[in-house]
């Protein structure tokens, strides 16, 4: 059984936008800290939820996925960034109880994370 991803050891190197991985990673994860090309608000995703980790998750599309909390029914905030422009970026917000808020690429406030994902994955390049 894998790790649960807060639980794997951060990259002890630095890693820009090319490298960032299509697919999650098993063995380890990606800091915000490590990422060269951050936005500098990308490290503060969780502060207002007192989470202080910020992870890599995968690529959707053209977009980078990145995680403040736990994955399931937690107080959790997504990012997701245009891998092309920095500046295009939407958030998830996911709470304890398991509802969510976010606005997709599509411009639709999404309820559903996986609705929410769909819109990343289907918005165009």
């Amino acid at each position: 059984m894998p790790k649960p991803a807060e639980a794997r050891p951060p990259v002890e190197h630095d890693v820009h936008t090319d490298d960032l991985p299509d697919t999650p990673q098993r063995d380890s994860l990606i800091p915000a800290e490590r990422w060269v090309e951050a936005p500098r608000e990308l490290p503060e995703l969780g502060a207002d939820l007192g989470i202080d980790l910020v992870a890599y998750k995968r690529r959707i599309g053209r977009f980078l996925l990145w995680r403040a909390g736990p994955a399931a029914k937690a107080d959790a905030r997504y990012m997701a960034l245009a891998a092309d422009d920095l500046d295009i970026r939407y958030t998830f917000r996911l709470y304890p109880d398991g509802r969510g808020e976010g606005v997709g690429p599509d411009g639709v406030t999404h309820a559903r994370f996986r609705t929410w994902k769909e819109s990343l994955r289907d918005a165009p390049r």
